[in-house]
């Protein structure tokens, strides 16, 4: 089973908070895979985006069973978050978030490195304080 590490959902959770939080989103809304769409369309194109995420999905699902309901759409946005968010309790949503976005950074650690990860998201949201993080991309696939 692929598990997202906890630097990872680390990770994934103060950019989910910051956009949350800071950038006055919506806590039902998930705007950090939309954020990071053009960085990554600009190396991967629309497919390699939506390939990616996707991918993130299928491995988030085996943590986080009802993110089963949700399916990445042709043009790389995801299609049923809004309908099963007002069955969940906010911290179970949060955690499905968290675990998905952790999955797609793992991808892109993976397949970029982490240094060039960093830069895009650095490039987004420039403002959430990321010295303190430390990938272990060796242990991110394990079983």
């Amino acid at each position: 089973m692929n598990r997202a590490t906890p630097h990872l959902r680390h990770f994934a959770k103060r950019l989910i908070v910051f956009e949350t939080q800071v950038n006055k989103s919506s806590p039902a809304n998930f705007p950090v895979p939309d954020k990071l769409r053009p960085q990554l369309t600009a190396f991967t194109g629309n497919a390699g985006f939506q390939a990616l995420l996707t991918r993130a999905l299928a491995l988030a699902r085996v943590e986080v069973p009802w993110l089963r309901a949700v399916h990445v759409k042709a043009d790389g946005s995801l299609e049923g978050l809004t309908e099963i968010q007002a069955q969940l309790p906010p911290a179970e949503l949060l955690e499905g978030k968290v675990v998905l976005l952790a999955q797609l950074l793992g991808l892109l650690v993976a397949f970029i490195g982490e240094n060039l990860t960093l830069r895009l998201v650095r490039e987004v949201w420039s403002k959430v304080p990321l010295d303190d993080l430390a990938f272990d991309n060796r242990n991110h696939h394990e079983n």
